[in-house]
């Protein structure tokens, strides 16, 4: 079982996720419409800018049953 610091960390990832979920979505479609390279490198600036953990690769797969 994971410790108590590691599941209130992740639930924090969780909501930082919800949280700029439409922000994420919506630039990774621009990216893919956009056909300069330079305006790919501002909307990439514009992803970077976001916090680490709202990133939905960084989630972690958990049983929250016994919480």
């Amino acid at each position: 079982m994971a410790r108590k610091s590691v599941i209130q960390r992740e639930k924090k990832r969780q909501i930082l996720e919800q949280k700029y979920h439409l922000i994420h979505r919506s630039s990774k479609k621009e990216i893919s419409k956009v056909p300069s390279l330079i305006d790919k490198w501002e909307i990439h600036g514009k992803l970077e800018s976001l916090p680490r953990n709202s990133a939905p690769i960084r989630l972690h797969r958990r049983c929250f049953i016994f919480i």
